[in-house]
């Protein structure tokens, strides 16, 4: 599942933001004790996890944020993580090699302490969405690998290092194993096409993840990857993925939580209750879980500005999809946030790769809510009174 995301400019006018509330910093994933006076709506996705220490987040487009004003209010009013969908990635981040570029990362992290959000960085270690100047270097032969895995290393060091103490989640590693479909997989369960891997071998990712702590030490640091809940039926990759985790934290590597992206679709089947077992699976590791990128796509009219389901049936579907990934993440303790990618359905990555597909989020093309947004909403309600309390943020 190749992600393909807009990657856009951010004017410097949106640099200025003019939000209530003071700056805090972060303490091994923890607010200051400096707390903005900021308070989202008591109805809000993010308050009412509130109880049992949860967060809800989304992912947030920063060509919008504070120049969109209904937007930049539902990111501020109704989640309390926030991930950057595009400007942590290297390619925004490093352009130009050696040209270092953190205002739009920066803004947003400003944001998030305004709002008491905490922030999940992604990602670090990923095959998409490379600079220009590295692959071209890497397939023409002017990057050597040995070169390769030292320019890797600066990066984690720069990046992670710039936002030290900022950062509650680091997503390390993206999608490093092998799906079902997949014609090299390794051993390992990795997938020997891999850029990082067919580059430096399965053991660079336990590195990045050496570097990562190395220039952070308080982040709690993911792996992150779809279908690793059992999404894809077989629960092949997630039994790679569990093996692989249990084996690198036997040697030491400092890796403290496993990601389930959580991208559905409504005509593929999908068990909540696998999707909890691998979760607590993960969590009996010692690592924490979080759903990271969860989104529900079916088919729509695509005349349609709305993207209007073709089929009635999925307008239930989509949200009771949502609502079995919330409860498996609330049936497990150690899970710590449940995070939507996309704010809404206009600004959602799905229409442009799956053709034909949308109504991926929680609203609609106008910013309206959804069923499945009022549907988490009640699971939140329900969730005070007999869902579990998460442990701290810290690890």
């Amino acid at each position: 599942m190749r992600r393909t995301h807009r990657i856009v400019a951010v004017v410097a006018a949106a640099a200025a933001v003019v939000l209530t509330g003071g700056s805090a910093a972060y303490a091994l994933g923890t607010p200051a004790s400096a707390p903005s006076r900021f308070h989202p709506p008591a109805d809000s996705l993010g308050a009412l996890a509130a109880p049992i220490n949860l967060r809800i987040g989304n992912a947030v487009n920063m060509d919008k944020l504070n120049v969109d004003a209904t937007y930049t209010s539902l990111v501020a009013n109704q989640y309390s993580t926030v991930t950057p969908e595009n400007v942590m990635k290297w390619e925004v981040i490093e352009p130009t090699q050696g040209q270092l570029n953190f205002a739009p990362a920066d803004q947003l992290v400003s944001f998030a302490q305004q709002h008491n959000q905490l922030v999940r960085g992604h990602t670090l270690l990923w095959h998409n969405q490379l600079p220009g100047w590295l692959t071209t270097g890497v397939s023409n032969g002017t990057i050597s690998n040995a070169q390769l895995r030292d320019i890797l290393k600066r990066h984690i060091f720069d990046e992670a290092g710039h936002f030290r103490g900022k950062i509650w989640q680091w997503d390390v590693a993206n999608e490093v194993f092998a799906n079902a479909w997949d014609p090299n997989p390794l051993p390992n369960g990795m997938n020997g096409d891999n850029f990082w891997v067919s580059h430096l071998g399965v053991g660079i990712v336990a590195d990045a993840f050496r570097w990562a702590h190395q220039a952070d030490p308080h982040a709690l640091l993911f792996y992150n990857d779809f279908n690793i809940g059992g999404e894809d039926g077989t629960n092949a990759k997630a039994d790679a993925v569990y093996a692989w985790v249990k084996s690198v934290r036997a040697q030491g590597v400092p890796i403290q939580g496993v990601g389930n992206q959580g991208h559905l679709d409504t005509q593929y089947g999908f068990s909540g209750a696998k999707l909890q077992d691998d979760l607590a699976r993960y969590a009996s590791l010692g690592v924490k879980v979080a759903i990271t990128e969860a989104d529900v796509r079916t088919f729509v009219e695509t005349t349609d500005s709305l993207q209007t389901p073709t089929d009635s049936l999925a307008q239930f579907a989509q949200p009771f999809e949502f609502d079995q990934m919330l409860k498996a993440c609330l049936a497990v303790s150690s899970c710590l946030s449940f995070t939507i990618w996309g704010v809404d359905d206009a600004d959602s990555w799905v229409p442009g790769v799956f053709t034909g597909e949308g109504y991926a989020t929680l609203h609609d093309t106008n910013l309206q809510p959804k069923t499945a947004y009022t549907t988490l909403q009640q699971d939140l309600r329900l969730s005070a009174s007999g869902a579990p309390r998460r442990p701290g943020g810290g690890h």
